[in-house]
């Protein structure tokens, strides 16, 4: 029987991260800022447009001239000039007056409202003829219509995407406060580990589970801090860990196939300086024998050995452990990003745990259907098959074919399933 301390159950497990605190603040040039985390609010320093601006081509004009114009009885207007694109108009427009204008233009001063040229005819030159009458500011972009002075239009916890630094040029604001990104440490263990390059001997094999998590920082923000392979020897795990959390914000040990090797873990975790226990086992399956800990304000992290575990552990939690570092406030990690799916077959799991079982999503006849990958938690081959993962709650006993199922897609690079 294992020894677990403070098994906790995922939901708790979230909590805990949920207080974590962010890391430290910088500022970045705004054209750098794509998928930074914002650490203050941006407020709006100027109105966006600075000014009256036409959104069709036509002519603009005082609405109140245009009040009762019909195809039959139209009014009548003089055009007095045509504004040019990035200028001011020079004078002011009088009732019964015109000017021409492009969509984006400039109204001149006097003009509240823009008539579209469908309505418009000319009878000459310098006179025009307008069949429908329009309203007080009808087809323009009043000054602060897009984003006003004194308004914050992006909060703290925002990730940044290409539409928010869009924003952000268009009112002029070049530099940009975010949270630095989250340095995570990872440390593979294990005497049978070897480097990919390193032909594996008997009894070894390649370190996969370093290029796994690796790949998730970096979709995730996060700079992964590679500490190398540590053997299963006390001192050197210390001096590897003490090593890693000068370098990084958080450590990610990956290890302990073994009861032994999870121990040798902790054991080391304990001698760090106000260190503290927070999980030693979680009711989850796969990857129940994870430690999580506080050294000082560091999380440090024992994840299992396994590969599939790891992989399930690191997009289950470690996804939102890195949010909260980063200073992401609404991402809800892994479990907030579901699709709805048709259980191919039925799928058995023990009451008292979540299972979160390895899916390939096809589509047949216009449903999504989620086919079970079943695998032992040492096989990566089930992970490069599934799409996702499905999630069957602590509280049943399995779920039935046919029955609508949220699955947890993996996130891709760019892409998703159509």
């Amino acid at each position: 029987m294992e020894a677990f301390f403070e098994v906790k159950r995922p939901d708790e497990v979230f909590e805990l991260i949920q207080g974590f605190q962010p890391v430290g603040e910088e500022t970045i040039p705004m054209e750098s800022g794509l998928g930074r985390v914002l650490s203050r609010d941006l407020t709006a320093l100027e109105d966006l447009p600075p000014f009256l601006r036409s959104t069709m081509d036509g002519y603009a004009v005082k609405a109140k001239a245009t009040f009762g114009a019909t195809e039959s009885l139209p009014a009548l207007f003089e055009i007095i000039q045509e504004v040019k694109m990035g200028t001011a108009s020079p004078g002011i427009l009088s009732e019964g007056q015109a000017a021409k204008i492009p969509t984006g233009g400039m109204l001149p001063q006097g003009a509240d409202s823009v008539v579209m040229e469908e309505y418009c005819d000319l009878l000459d030159e310098h006179t025009l003829e307008v069949s429908r009458s329009v309203s007080p500011l009808e087809n323009v972009i009043q000054p602060g219509d897009d984003l006003k002075k004194g308004n914050v239009f992006l909060n703290r916890g925002h990730r940044l995407r290409p539409q928010d630094l869009g924003a952000m040029a268009g009112l002029g604001i070049l530099n940009v406060p975010v949270f630095q990104r989250p340095r995570v440490a990872l440390i593979s263990t294990g005497d049978e580990i070897v480097p990919p390059e390193h032909p594996p001997g008997p009894g070894q094999v390649r370190d996969i589970n370093r290029y796994t998590l690796a790949a998730l920082c970096r979709r995730l923000g996060a700079v992964p801090v590679h500490m190398g392979i540590c053997a299963d020897r006390f001192q050197d795990l210390k001096d590897g860990v003490e090593t890693a959390l000068k370098e990084a914000d958080t450590l990610w040990i990956s290890g302990g196939s073994s009861v032994g090797t999870r121990d040798l873990t902790l054991k080391v975790f304990e001698t760090l300086p106000d260190f503290t226990l927070l999980v030693h086992g979680i009711s989850i399956s796969p990857g129940k024998p994870t430690i999580i800990g506080l050294a000082g304000s560091q999380p440090v992290i024992g994840l299992p050995g396994h590969v599939a575990s790891a992989l399930v552990i690191a997009e289950v939690f470690m996804t939102r452990l890195i949010s909260r570092l980063g200073g992401e406030e609404k991402r809800k990690s892994a479990l907030g990003r579901t699709v709805e799916a048709q259980l191919s077959r039925n799928i058995e799991s023990a009451s008292g745990r979540e299972d979160y079982v390895r899916v390939r999503l096809t589509r047949e006849r216009g449903k999504l259907i989620a086919d079970p990958i079943f695998g032992k938690s040492g096989l990566i081959s089930t992970l490069v098959e599934a799409d996702g993962l499905l999630r069957i709650h602590m509280n049943t006993e399995g779920c039935y074919q046919g029955e609508k199922v949220r699955v947890i897609p993996f996130d891709s690079c760019g892409g998703g399933l159509e």
